[in-house]
């Protein structure tokens, strides 16, 4: 089993497509296991895009993921990061395939409705920014079974 943090953004709860959202990695036998809403400040949005404080298009990026609440989540199941970022699709919402969350819908590059760890490292430091240990509540879905084999 693995886990990835996702975000849903301000654009995503300021749409109202949160609950749809997250019946998507339902839906696909993702398990969640840490969620709660905040409100991104800008030192946490500073930790968590370190990566590109130093960039021109940070301001922007930080004042739109501090506007407004975002909901975290850890999601955990086989191969979780690459099957969560396949079901997002592509960054930009105007490139992303149909059928995926950003293809259907979303029309930009930066409200592109969701954000999620892009591999192990990222996933591991990313869900330490949002979520103490207590926060995590492990379990197993009694329907298991039926969503993959007993060796996987």
């Amino acid at each position: 089993m693995e886990r990835t943090l996702v975000l849903l953004k301000p654009d995503c709860v300021q749409r109202r497509l949160m609950g749809r959202t997250i019946g998507r990695f339902e839906d696909k036998g993702l398990n969640i296991v840490a969620m709660k809403m905040l409100q991104v400040t800008p030192e946490l949005a500073r930790q968590h895009y370190a990566e590109h404080v130093e960039k021109p298009f940070y301001p922007g990026l930080e004042e739109f993921i501090t506007g407004a609440p975002v909901v975290a989540m850890i999601i955990e199941g086989l191969d979780a990061i690459q099957v969560v970022r396949n079901l997002l699709g592509a960054t930009s919402g105007l490139k992303a395939e149909p059928g995926t969350i950003r293809g259907d819908f979303s029309g930009s590059q930066q409200m592109n409705l969701v954000h999620a760890s892009d591999g192990p490292e990222s996933a591991q430091r990313e869900q330490e920014l949002y979520f103490s240990a207590g926060e995590i509540c492990s379990y197993e879905p009694t329907l298991s079974a039926w969503l993959k084999a007993a060796d996987e």
